[in-house]
């Protein structure tokens, strides 16, 4: 059944490694447990992704702890939309193998990684979210360091349990927590930049699971305050098998609204996709018709032999109607968000 709704308590695999149901869910009501994965150890993935934008002061940044089996990937990435600018650094760590010790559940638990260069913190407590940031020689020899606390107050999440067709062990256990409105700073080369809690909101992708080799996958997600409500979305599509449930899906005022398919066109030229010409989006059940224009396109490729990422993260402005369960057509104008076209094998 499409959109298969997950209710129940319980555990994430069965006794055999494979998902014991498919499915999404309103908040992690399966439970992740590593040492009940049946796959090779080497293949676990295991992430939390923090991306908090400002549309008030024109900025974002982002955060990545991750425990990827033989590579673990921490990086921070520093937006500034005014310029248009961007930078990303990343440390990688060989073979980690769950030595970070990532949590088994969003809720409680504290993400850490440390090192001579970076100290960053994810510390969950009730209602809020606790992200800090000591990144030495960040850019050009100077230190980024950031401070910020989400709110997140009792809400609907996005959560999607999805299996592979072609490996059983494989598996995908994903949460996408939208509409945190964000407060603190961020400080890099003298300038402090300054999250407002009327405007600013936060997102967390929290991601455990066990994939394949080589993945496709689109992603976007965007908040906004709407008449002092939150609203947020998340779409994507591409990665696993998606039967039974897809991840798109609308928050406003803390609930969930489910989507069915949503399509990301991207313009094209000569078999050439186009990341920094406008986009549009459309939804096979109507509630999500998009208009997106880009102002960065944060590339990344990287190809060592047996890993090859190719990485298009398109931060720009949503303009369109969104339609809730209920039939209410939201317009939302110029939201600052991302959508992005990734291509993996690792």
């Amino acid at each position: 059944m499409r959109n298969h709704e997950v209710t129940n308590i319980q555990k994430l695999l069965k006794e055999d490694g494979s998902l014991r149901e498919p499915g999404w869910s309103k908040a992690l009501v399966q439970q992740y447990d590593r040492r009940d994965i049946k796959a090779n150890k080497l293949r676990i993935k295991e992430w939390d992704y923090y991306l908090i934008l400002s549309p008030s002061s024109d900025f974002g940044v982002a955060f990545t702890i991750s425990d990827d089996g033989y590579i673990g990937l921490q990086s921070a990435t520093l937006l500034d939309f005014s310029k248009p600018w961007e930078h990303t650094e990343t440390i990688l760590n060989a073979f980690p193998k769950g030595k970070l010790h990532l949590p088994c559940t969003s809720v409680s638990g504290n993400t850490v990684y440390e090192d001579k260069r970076l100290n960053m913190r994810f510390i969950p407590s009730s209602g809020k979210r606790h992200i800090t940031c000591d990144y030495k020689n960040f850019c050009d020899g100077k230190t980024l360091t950031a401070d910020i606390t989400l709110e997140q107050p009792d809400m609907d999440t996005m959560v999607i349990a999805t299996p592979w067709k072609e490996k059983k062990t494989a598996f995908y256990y994903n949460q996408k927590i939208n509409c945190m409105r964000a407060s603190g700073k961020v400080c890099f080369d003298g300038k402090e930049y300054v999250f407002d809690p009327a405007t600013d909101f936060g997102t967390l992708d929290w991601g455990r699971g066990v994939w394949t080799y080589d993945n496709t996958w689109y992603w976007g997600s965007g908040n906004c305050d709407l008449n002092g409500k939150s609203f947020g979305f998340n779409i994507g599509y591409g990665f696993g098998d998606t039967a039974a449930a897809s991840e798109n899906i609308l928050f406003y005022d803390g609930k969930c609204h489910k989507l069915d398919d949503v399509s990301f066109n991207i313009p094209e030229e000569n078999g050439v996709k186009q990341y920094t010409k406008p986009w549009t989006f459309s939804s096979s059940d109507g509630r999500f018709e998009m208009d997106f224009v880009p102002i960065i396109d944060r590339a990344a490729k990287i190809d060592v032999k047996l890993i090859i990422t190719d990485q298009h993260q398109v931060f720009g402005k949503m303009s369109g109607k969104a339609t809730l369960d209920d039939g209410t057509v939201l317009e939302i104008k110029d939201v600052l968000c991302f959508a992005e076209d990734v291509h993996n094998k690792y």
